[in-house]
């Protein structure tokens, strides 16, 4: 059962409670109730089905990243504008109001905040909005939903910038580095 929520934010306070999920295993959301931990991609199926239940589609977009971890984020539209609620390792790539006109201004929002431990800049691509609909119900119960990353993975992706452009750009300074890793568990970052 999952805990009754009200808003958008409330669903990312209760994600942002919990500790990160350094295990291989992607809990349903059930799980992530009963363990009281999660990672991007549990957190992104708990929140999206969270999101279900105040009326919104269960959508999931896929950010993928260069020499870092992909993140997964739950993704919600009012008023016409996006939003995201989002489990992260990190303090820079979580919640997202609802003020963004189309998926790829609420990914390009991710973008100057989202680089690796060394402080490569890394979001390359995202990918289209993603419905949980499909499974009818099977991500609720599941022992493992690594299946819904592997399909979140094949969707269609669009391109934010090349992979040269990437590696041309800015090492972020070390004040940004140390405030988006603070309180990170180093056990579940990107290791080159």
């Amino acid at each position: 059962m999952l805990p009754k929520f009200h808003k958008p934010r409330g669903i990312q306070d209760y994600l942002d409670g919990l500790p990160y999920n350094t295990t291989d295993r992607t809990f349903c959301p059930r799980d992530v109730v009963l363990e009281q931990k999660a990672h991007c991609m549990d957190g992104a199926v708990f929140a999206a089905t969270a999101l279900e239940s105040l009326g919104f589609p269960p959508l999931l977009v896929d950010l993928r990243a260069i020499d870092d971890d992909d993140h997964v984020i739950a993704v919600f539209r009012e008023n016409g504008l996006w939003g995201a609620v989002a489990k992260s390792n990190t303090t820079t790539l979580r919640f997202r109001d609802p003020a963004y006109r189309s998926i790829r201004e609420l990914a390009l929002s991710y973008f100057p905040v989202y680089f690796n431990t060394d402080g490569e800049m890394s979001l390359y691509e995202y990918s289209r909005p993603f419905s949980l609909r499909k499974y009818r119900g099977k991500h609720l119960r599941a022992q493992d939903v690594a299946f819904i990353g592997q399909d979140l993975d094949n969707t269609v992706h669009y391109r934010i910038v090349s992979r040269q452009q990437l590696k041309s750009m800015r090492i972020a300074p070390q004040y940004l580095v140390d405030s988006c890793f603070a309180g990170a568990d180093w056990a579940g970052l990107y290791k080159k």
